[in-house]
């Protein structure tokens, strides 16, 4: 037996001995800390922790500075002879505030936040995880900085400085999301992006056109997914997580799994989500025009009005969502990352629901269908990152991805058996490089090209539900239709000294489409539509820090969106009563965009940050009345509809102020309060002004948390300002039975507050609890320009566990 024992500790001894461990934990909590980072520029080596807070440093041994970082906490140096001394256990600290933040959205490689002249939020995972939103809408609404916008519970359409829908970018990963047609009205393209797998979000506000090309006008929101880890000198880590999560606004059902692994030289990361939302169940104290009075379903084969027992209980609601995600990271050599990811979504049929709420002339329901076929969502990313330097770059990514949009639209009539089916599916590839090269310690150099081509498919049919039949039926874009997009551009970072930043850029342009227009329903004046056009745009932005406790922020931007195949192609009826017909003649849009920004930090314990914009808008792309052969009302769909056209018609401004406050109340309390003041105005027919449909009225969160060992809650304000009939929008005054009325019968858009409150324990290192008690005073709200009622007081429970 002594003999084994000896063999034993013959054998594993050496092990023991080269091998050794860092455990890094919460100072407040004592919880393990995963993905923090661990490197020694001298050695040229780093490694990540585990999800129990641990890796293997033996490779670090001697070393003089072995450096630990991550996000939200403050960065240590140590030595070797340090971390003996500690035992090789280390507790960090939660990071004051300071100007130290690390983001990519500005240029597409990382930097300080302190050297951008534009503003940049980020929402990082602590955030998500603390809050619960079901979608990544809802994600990008709960700091209190973008505006959400929801036509029906499966959308979400984010508003940012005046802009909306096809007039702010989409990025996941860094590659484009938004194709040849998004559209001017309200999408919920968004919602496909699974907010149960974003590590980090940042918003970008104000034009990004240099970095981001076409349709970034009022910014830009840049999902960054979970990302695998390698363990290059450490032991091979494999992790499992779940979560189940409940809500009882819309019995939301949410299951969540992964598996995340990261070896010597390759790692992945497997996920799936699933959610079933029912019908949501709106406030009880608010106006009654907000509630579901009523309902169209099918009575022996007819349509009929049918009064809902439950009038808060907003009925053809809900909808199912399923996503998965496949991401792998190999390191054939040092210097050396390739990237493959594999991102799905898609969705049950998505109720309308402003649409089924929505009453005729002769005060009748006016739809007796109206649903959103599955929304599907599919993506294949291969991406290069190359970190060895050369004449050329110091660093070098080229993305290659490959998108496919599929969606759909059936409406049918209130007592018609005629049930109209509409397919889109867009194909969409893109290239993207990007190079960053240090001219000298001060300077750096960045540029790139990018290459896009959209393909754009169109199918319609009419199904007769009564007795099965099938009829042609007129497509709403012009069938094989191309978008195509090629542009390169050059940024210069230029620290001039400790106090001064500068960053400057230049991009050009080409941005083209080909469509052919089918004669079959519509005589047509013209048989095809084909545009190429340039744009060159530029950016100028100085960031000013006398101290390290002052920023001054000046930047003037410009900005542009081509014509898509949506604005030159389309035919829908965007309202009742109004068909837009195509307008093959059209230009792009420019906004010119000046920015100014102050950031001062007091005692490292109070941050204040504000910020003031204006953006003009010249040769806007908008809706006007149309002439087609000749006529300024045609059938469609078996309606008599007034034509419209979009048109470079019109000119836009909007202007504002984002102002923040961040308090820390000594160790355990912070208070974080952001609000957002914003008005604009666009050119009519006539030559007058009226307000600018997408200036959202004053908005804002306010939060105040509490963190104690194992336990964080936070107790917070939502609120939306109002804005008075005189203040409305003519396209949202054509709207009124989505907004309340005022005393004289006008709609008007009232504002309101709620009280929310979120919760957060961790029962160990592997069990994590969350509850929330949503909307506490049962407000019956519906936020500005929404076509649904959002939910009454809301119980959220979600527990996590890792394995």
């Amino acid at each position: 037996m002594r003999s084994i024992a000896g063999l034993c500790l013959f054998i594993f001894l050496p092990l023991q001995v080269n091998s050794q461990n860092l455990l890094l934990r919460d100072s407040q909590t004592t919880l393990p800390l995963e993905a923090a980072v661990i490197f020694s520029e001298s050695l040229n080596k780093f490694t990540t922790t585990d999800s129990r807070g641990r890796t293997d440093i033996s490779s670090f041994r001697g070393a003089h500075d072995i450096t630990v970082r991550l996000l939200g906490y403050k960065t240590h140096a140590f030595t070797w002879e340090e971390l003996e001394e500690k035992q090789f256990m280390i507790f960090l600290e939660t990071e004051e505030i300071s100007l130290d933040e690390i983001v990519v959205s500005a240029t597409r490689w990382q930097q300080k936040l302190r050297d951008i002249p534009s503003k940049i939020t980020t929402i990082g995972r602590r955030d998500i995880i603390l809050n619960n939103p079901q979608t990544a809408a809802d994600l990008l609404g709960i700091n209190g900085n973008v505006f959400i916008q929801k036509s029906q519970m499966g959308g979400g359409s984010p508003m940012i400085r005046g802009f909306a829908t096809n007039r702010v970018l989409i990025t996941v990963d860094g590659v484009r999301m938004n194709n040849a047609i998004f559209r001017s009205g309200n999408i919920q393209n968004v919602i496909s992006i699974d907010p149960l797998v974003i590590e980090n979000t940042e918003v970008l506000f104000g034009p990004g056109a240099i970095i981001y090309g076409s349709d970034a006008l009022g910014g830009a929101m840049n999902f960054y997914t979970l990302d695998p880890k390698l363990n290059p000198y450490g032991k091979n880590i494999v992790t499992a997580r779940t979560m189940g999560r409940f809500s009882s606004a819309n019995l939301e059902k949410t299951a969540h799994a992964s598996v995340t692994g990261g070896f010597k030289k390759w790692g992945f990361v497997t996920s799936l989500s699933l959610s079933d939302f029912g019908d949501l169940k709106t406030g009880k104290h608010g106006p009654d025009i907000f509630l579901r009075p009523e309902y169209v379903t099918r009575v022996n084969n007819r349509d009929t009005v049918v009064k809902n027992p439950d009038q808060r209980i907003q009925l053809h609601s809900g909808y199912g969502q399923a996503n998965f995600l496949q991401k792998f990271k190999y390191s054939p050599a040092s210097g050396l990352d390739l990237h493959y990811g594999f991102y799905y979504s898609n969705t049950t049929d998505v109720p309308r629901y402003d649409r089924l709420i929505e009453y005729n002339n002769q005060g009748n329901l006016r739809d007796g269908d109206w649903y959103y076929g599955p929304q599907k969502w599919l993506m294949n990313v291969v991406s290069a990152v190359s970190t060895r330097p050369s004449a050329l770059h110091d660093q070098m990514r080229t993305v290659v991805a490959w998108q496919l949009f599929e969606e759909s639209r059936h409406n049918r009539n209130f007592g018609s058996n005629n049930l109209n089916h509409r397919y889109e599916k867009v194909n969409a590839w893109s290239l993207n490089t990007d190079f960053d090269k240090m001219l000298d310690e001060r300077k750096s150099l960045r540029y790139g090209a990018e290459f896009i081509l959209n393909h754009v498919g169109s199918e319609a049919i009419r199904e007769n539900i009564a007795n099965g039949s099938l009829s042609p039926l007129s497509t709403r874009y012009p069938n094989g239709s191309e978008w195509y997009s090629a542009a390169a551009y050059v940024g210069l970072l230029n620290r001039v000294n400790r106090e001064i930043t500068l960053q400057t850029g230049l991009r050009y342009n080409l941005v083209g489409l080909e469509a052919e227009f089918d004669k079959t329903f519509y005589p047509f004046p013209f048989d095809a539509a084909s545009l190429l056009q340039g744009a060159l745009t530029g950016s100028a932005g100085i960031a000013f820090k006398p101290t390290n406790d002052w920023q001054l922020n000046l930047n003037l931007s410009t900005g542009f969106r081509a014509p898509n195949i949506d604005d030159v192609g389309k035919v829908f009826d965007s309202e009742p009563g109004n068909v837009i017909v195509p307008n093959p003649y059209l230009k792009p849009e420019y906004a010119w965009n000046l920015d100014a920004g102050i950031i001062r930090i007091i005692n490292n314990k109070v941050k204040l940050d504000l910020a003031a914009f204006y953006t003009l808008l010249d040769n806007a792309l908008v809706r006007r009345e149309f002439l087609f052969n000749g006529q300024d009302s045609i059938i469609y769909d078996g309606n008599l509809s007034r034509v419209l056209s979009i048109q470079n018609a019109a000119n836009a401004r909007v202007y504002g102020l984002q102002a923040a406050t961040e308090v820390k109340l000594g160790s355990e309390w912070t208070l974080v309060s952001r609000i957002t003041w914003q008005s604009g105005e666009e050119e009519l027919d006539d030559g007058s002004t009226a307000p600018l449909r997408h200036a959202v009225p004053l908005f804002g969160i306010t939060r105040l948390t509490w963190t104690k060992k194992r336990l964080k809650t936070e107790i917070y304000a939502h609120y939306q300002g109002r804005i008075t009939f005189e203040n409305m929008p003519p396209s949202e005054i054509a709207k009124p039975h989505l907004y309340a009325a005022d005393d004289n019968g006008n709609p008007y858009s009232p504002g309101w507050i709620t009280l929310n409150l979120k919760t957060l324990y961790q029962a160990n290192g592997y069990l994590q609890l969350c509850a929330g008690l949503e909307n506490i005073t049962n407000t019956l709200y519906r936020p500005y320009s929404s076509g649904i009622s959002a939910p009454g007081t809301n119980l959220m429970l979600a527990v996590r566990a890792s394995f």
